[in-house]
């Protein structure tokens, strides 16, 4: 969380180059940043809950996320 406090252009980086990024704090996940347009399809896909969707995102970027986590 410190990180993309202090490096938020790095994060929107990570987000333009995959779709979303994930913020830990205390190296648990805690904020999802996804790109806008991501994120009105979302609204408009089926039935998938919210922690469904967010598990899919992880799964799909997860190098990128335990990229930003070092």
């Amino acid at each position: 969380m410190t990180e993309a406090n202090q490096n938020f252009s790095k994060v929107a980086r990570l987000v333009d180059d995959n779709g979303s990024a994930i913020i830990l704090k205390n190296n648990k996940p805690r904020y999802l940043i996804i790109d806008f347009d991501i994120s009105e399809s979302m609204q408009t896909a089926s039935k998938e809950s919210v922690s469904e969707i967010s598990k899919r995102l992880i799964n799909k970027n997860r190098k990128a996320y335990e990229e930003s986590a070092k």
